[in-house]
């Protein structure tokens, strides 16, 4: 009976112990694959370790010293549960700042070792009473053997009470044996059984220790673990190829092979400096940033690093573990951000200037015109008006270059067939280049639009050719190429401000002495240039930047100094047929209808009023939005509105427009600005129904505006 009882708390012991170890299990699997059949697996152990222990308790509830030990590991059973939930919970949520408290509290490990040593001794003294209860079974055996022997003495004497008394001994004996051999079947029973849980606790080790090395192999970022000398004992395939390093190497004897910065890319890293180094000082540190230039010439990287020494019983270093993550792509990213948020803020700057420098030369250069005419008599001061009307035409030219970088030239997009527009804009190259420049075109086969404006098109393939030509001194090859691309969400992820999608790349290639790396990152911003002076304003690239950018597109620079360079620009593609362009109108003439000016610059509104009135027109002016409404609500009569965008008085020209409108429906109006804005421009082109003359502009230029304004027909002000 007491035989059975041992074995059946062995059991429960062992049963405890498998559950426990499963819960492990399992909240193990769950953290490493986030698997729902861990958490549960999880669930359901859990729900029997508590009614476990409870029938432990009252298997052992006659020893008091068992019944202590057991009482001292159930709370902290149940609490090994407890963190492995909570574990489970955070991971779940993906809460790193619980995990990582939870795991720097390094409780779990702990409660777990001490949790099996009690079930351990528990089970070390279920044991040792077994052994009691047979040894007893053992002398029992002896003493009724001493029996026998005084039995066959007295059957010498009493022959019937000796025979009486020996069968009633054998049937004792037989009966004790049986239970002997019963007991002995049991305890092999329950050795058999604990041999299948070790044999089954051995095997979901196994499946762990699988898991953590897949999951070591498969790891993006690179693993080294290091003894004192900076022997290299493990690492994973990451480690291989990010880093060249492999088990049984010394880093020392890699550091030869590439020059160490710090994050900044100039100050070198020193030798007592290295993330290796620092840690088997005793050193912990996260995201010590790292660039490496090797001398073989490969990509240069920029590495993020993280390193925590490992210690021994005695508390002494025996090695360490660093993490390298590799965070070039994420740099270059940052980097190009940056310098396009660079280039936004100039493009902000160089489009108000502008406004007031067209102001001023369109006074300037309007009234040089009527100068240099009038002026047919006296040739000597003729020539000196040409002089300041030629000065006058190149600054304007100036300003609307430094209007294409800031995205705020007034765009005419159409659909463009652009293997023909390409065609067409090499045959005006040829003359340009000169017979020392050999110009080809490759252009992928079949139907290709893009919806670009295609006069700012010419001229963007003008300046890159020019600057093509200037870096082939002694002459080369310039390459035209035309091809339909998809940009992927990865591209887009590496180049900021690129939308994903399908577009139209025109490609330029040149033969020439190539960019430096640092001439690249400089490339589109404006006045920058590396020729001599006087020979480039360096507005050339910062005008092609700004109209791919302002038609939605993508422009990239790939060069290498020595082997020449290639700019591709990523066109939005055309939808529906193509558009033809519009014909070129005839001479404007004047007229007599009446125009209201609103125009808040008196040198600019004196001028427009002087150049209308010498075309024939009469003319009403006011300076200001304000001023305009209360003239038409006096019932000023007028044909045509002719007024700035940008204006005082609490109105845009076009919200001033849109107001008048309500009072005279069918009003013809006309924009006039030195820059455009968000009123009547929007996604880089002028809105439907919008006519604008931008500043500055002729006398020519602007008695066609007003004519075309005036015989058009409806509202052109919203």
């Amino acid at each position: 009976m007491w035989v059975s009882h041992a074995v059946q708390v062995q059991k429960k012991i062992s049963d405890l112990r498998v559950l426990l170890r499963r819960a492990e299990s399992a909240a193990r699997g769950y953290e490493i694959y986030r698997s729902p059949a861990f958490s549960d697996e999880f669930q359901a152990v859990h729900a029997q370790i508590a009614p476990a222990l409870a029938d432990l308790k009252r298997g052992v509830r006659d020893y008091p010293d068992q019944v202590a030990l057991l009482e001292g590991t159930e709370p902290l059973a149940l609490r090994r549960v407890e963190i492995a939930a909570e574990a489970m919970r955070l991971r779940a949520e993906s809460d790193q700042a619980g995990i990582a408290a939870l795991q720097g509290k390094a409780e779990g490990r702990g409660l777990m070792d001490t949790v099996m040593g009690n079930l351990d001794r528990l089970s070390a003294e279920e044991e040792r009473l077994l052994a009691a209860r047979s040894q007893d079974s053992r002398r029992t055996g002896i003493v009724l053997l001493g029996i026998d022997v005084a039995g066959a003495l007295v059957i010498l004497l009493l022959v019937v009470m000796v025979m009486r008394e020996s069968r009633r001994t054998e049937g004792a004996l037989k009966s004790t044996l049986l239970e002997t051999t019963a007991a002995k079947e049991q305890l092999e029973a329950a050795v058999a059984e604990r041999t299948e849980h070790l044999v089954t606790a051995h095997d979901e080790l196994r499946l762990s220790v699988n898991v953590l090395q897949s999951t070591f192999r498969s790891m993006a970022e690179a693993v080294l673990v290091i003894d004192v000398d900076s022997n290299v004992l493990l690492s994973n395939p990451a480690a291989e190829r990010m880093l060249l390093h492999r088990a049984g190497m010394n880093l020392s004897s890699l550091r030869s092979l590439s020059d160490v910065f710090h994050g900044d890319g100039a100050m070198p890293m020193k030798a007592e400096e290295l993330p290796s180094v620092r840690v088997l000082r005793g050193e912990e540190f996260e995201d010590l940033e790292m660039i490496v230039r090797p001398h073989s010439g490969n990509q240069v990287r920029h590495l993020m690093i993280s390193g925590r020494p490992m210690r021994d019983g005695q508390g002494d270093i025996s090695g360490a573990v660093l993490v390298y993550h590799d965070a070039t792509t994420s740099r270059e990213t940052e980097r190009q951000l940056q310098q396009s948020q660079k280039l936004d803020a100039i493009g902000k700057l160089t489009g108000g200037v502008a406004h007031d420098f067209n102001n001023m030369l369109t006074v300037i250069s309007g009234n040089t015109e009527t100068l240099v005419a009038s002026l047919k008599e006296q040739p000597a001061l003729q020539r000196v008006a040409r002089l300041i009307d030629d000065a006058a035409e190149r600054c304007a030219e100036l300003i609307q270059h430094l209007l294409a970088f800031a995205r705020r030239q007034p765009l005419q997009p159409r659909n463009v067939e652009i293997n023909a527009a390409i065609s067409d804009i090499a045959k005006l190259l040829r003359p340009t280049l000169g017979e020392q420049i050999q110009i080809e075109t490759v252009l992928e086969q079949g139907p290709m639009t893009a919806h670009i404006d295609p006069s700012r098109l010419t001229n963007a393939v003008l300046n890159m050719a020019i600057n093509a030509r200037d870096a082939m001194p002694n002459g080369g090859k310039l390459l035209l190429e035309t091809h339909r691309v998809v940009l992927d969400e990865a591209y887009a992820q590496a180049n900021a401000d690129v939308v994903s999608g399908p577009y139209v790349m025109l490609a330029v290639s040149d033969s020439g002495t190539g960019m430096p790396q640092d001439v690249q990152e400089k490339a589109f911003e404006p006045f920058f240039t590396t020729k001599e002076v006087g020979k480039g304003s360096g507005l050339g690239l910062s005008m092609v930047y700004g109209f791919v950018k302002q038609s939605g597109g993508h422009i990239k620079i790939y060069s290498e100094e020595g082997h020449g360079t290639t700019i591709k620009l990523y066109l939005p593609p055309g939808e529906g047929a193509i558009e033809a362009a519009a014909p070129v109108a005839p001479q404007a003439e004047g007229g007599a209808e009446t125009i209201f000016v609103v125009e808040d610059d008196p040198l600019v509104r004196n001028f427009v009023t002087a150049q209308l009135q010498g075309l024939g027109y009469q003319t009403v002016a006011a300076p200001d939005s304000r001023a305009a409404l209360q003239l038409i609500e006096a019932g000023q009569v007028f044909d045509l509105l002719f007024t700035d965008v940008v204006i005082p008085g609490g109105m845009s020209g076009r919200e001033l427009a849109e107001e008048v409108a309500k009072r005279r429906p069918g009003l013809k109006v006309l924009y006039t600005s030195g820059y455009t804005d968000n009123a009547i421009v929007h996604h880089g082109k002028l809105d439907d129904g919008v006519m604008l003359l931008t500043k500055p502009y002729r006398r020519n230029q602007l008695a066609e505006m007003i004519r075309k304004a005036l015989n058009g027909s409806g509202m052109a002000a919203g």
